[in-house]
């Protein structure tokens, strides 16, 4: 933090909050509602899953378009906009008598998918060297959120029931709003936009590259196993004579632990250059984690597997999108990070729906078995998996005027020591670098391009 300037300081932290209130509104449900459920209309455990996953279906759709659409009329009004739907979705499902109506406001709640616009305007209001520090700010404030909503979710269902986890929900939308047009800086500039926004050109190209659709499929099958667990979960911890309000004295020492456990893993992966194994290794506890509690003979096997769950999932939450900005062509990391962000969301939605189908046909036990077997078709998958060596992405101003110039550049700018990757985008008149930061002279690639400055 002590070495950005005030504007980037305020922007991470008021972004950050803005995140941070979203996420936790939306995370809140997730230990509550297959206990408090059945007391709406329509109760079945296929349209648990549904109201659970429902605002990833939304996510997902409009998650690439919200960002398009900040580019065109600014961050300010789309957050804005989305804040209001979500606050809108807060009320309806707040409102609702019936499961159909709560499913139908998480519908709209996830359609204030305004994550892209968020970090578009946390680049255009960052230096280029200051940028993954705010970019990691925003990041934590998620899995705090996540935290917090399951200690608060069981708590405020206890007092206020489930309209009340909604009531808060539709607040905290509001504060958030507050926040977008009291504190959040308005930008002056826009960051280079393919770095930070999908580019419609190159979106088939993100979904034909190999690496980048295993991480994404990584990441939609890792909240997939999330979402899912949750139709089952507070089912099974009330069956061991937890009451709702006791769940969170289950959750927040797991999530504490776990992440104290995923700490050195993810040290010790970077520092031996061992982040595939370690990768391997995480979904590999995901597995055991959802066997151990379908086996499970009392709370504490239990507990022991969900410590297990969360120390892989911390981990994996943390290095699939750094590997995804790692594999990203260079100027390509906007469009990539876009497939990856809806593929998330709509990991979430299909969770629910896994989730409410095994366990209305089967049993809410029978759920950890299928994402046993879901996470074993993972680790087939990963296997496979290249991990890219790690580079530092670097944009510069160009002035080239026809496709010649810019490929004489780009060959030149390829020539020097420790570029990876070279990309020159004409209309945007700015060239995209993957470089090695130990051998690049970034001194030598600006005397190249004629400027001075980024």
């Amino acid at each position: 933090m002590d070495q950005l300037n005030a504007i980037e300081k305020r922007a991470a932290l008021a972004l950050a909050l803005v995140f941070a209130t979203r996420m936790l509104g939306l995370f809140m449900l997730l230990p509550v509602f297959a206990l408090y459920g059945s007391e709406l209309v329509g109760y079945s455990p296929l349209w648990i899953g549904l109201a659970i996953g429902a605002y990833g279906l939304t996510q997902a759709i409009l998650q690439i378009p919200f960002g398009w659409l900040s580019d065109k009329i600014g961050r300010h009004k789309v957050m804005l906009l989305g804040l209001a739907l979500f606050a809108a979705g807060s009320v309806v499902a707040a409102l609702a008598d019936s499961v159909y109506m709560v499913t139908f406001g998480r519908i709209l709640q996830g359609a204030g998918a305004i994550a892209g616009a968020v970090l578009a305007l946390a680049a255009d209001l960052t230096r280029d060297e200051q940028r993954p520090k705010v970019m990691a700010i925003i990041g934590a404030s998620i899995g705090l959120s996540f935290a917090l909503a399951m200690i608060l979710g069981p708590l405020l269902a206890k007092w206020a029931g489930l309209s009340g986890v909604f009531w808060f929900t539709a607040v905290l939308a509001c504060c958030a709003m507050l926040i977008v047009a009291l504190l959040v800086p308005k930008s002056v500039s826009k960051a280079p936009v393919a770095e930070t926004l999908a580019v419609p050109a190159t979106l088939l190209n993100m979904l034909k590259h190999r690496q980048l659709l295993q991480l994404d499929i990584g990441v939609l099958l890792l909240h997939l196993m999330l979402t899912a667990m949750f139709v089952a979960l507070p089912l099974l911890l009330s069956q061991y004579q937890l009451a709702a309000e006791q769940h969170w004295q289950v959750y927040l020492p797991v999530l504490v632990a776990s992440f104290v456990l995923m700490v050195p893993m993810m040290i010790i992966a970077m520092r031996r250059q061992q982040e595939k194994g370690y990768f391997l290794v995480a979904i590999s506890l995901l597995i055991i984690a959802m066997l151990l509690a379908y086996i499970a003979t009392d709370l504490w096997w239990l507990i022991a597997a969900l410590l297990l769950f969360f120390t892989g999932f911390n981990f994996l939450e943390a290095s699939l999108p750094a590997m995804v900005s790692r594999v990203a062509p260079a100027g390509q990391r906007g469009s990539a990070m876009g497939i990856y962000s809806s593929s998330q969301f709509f990991g979430a939605f299909a969770g629910g729906i896994i989730g409410g189908l095994v366990a209305e046909q089967f049993s809410f036990l029978m759920v950890f078995a299928v994402l046993a077997g879901i996470g074993l078709i993972w680790l087939l998958i990963a296997r496979t998996m290249l991990v890219p060596a790690r580079a530092q992405r670097l944009s510069l101003a160009v002035q080239v005027t026809s496709e010649q110039d810019a490929s004489a550049l780009a060959g030149q700018l390829a020539a020097l020591s420790g570029v990876q990757e070279v990309t020159i985008l004409l209309a945007e008149q700015r060239c995209y670098l993957k470089v090695s930061s130990q051998q690049f002279d970034l001194a030598q690639a600006r005397s190249l391009v004629g400027t001075g400055q980024p």
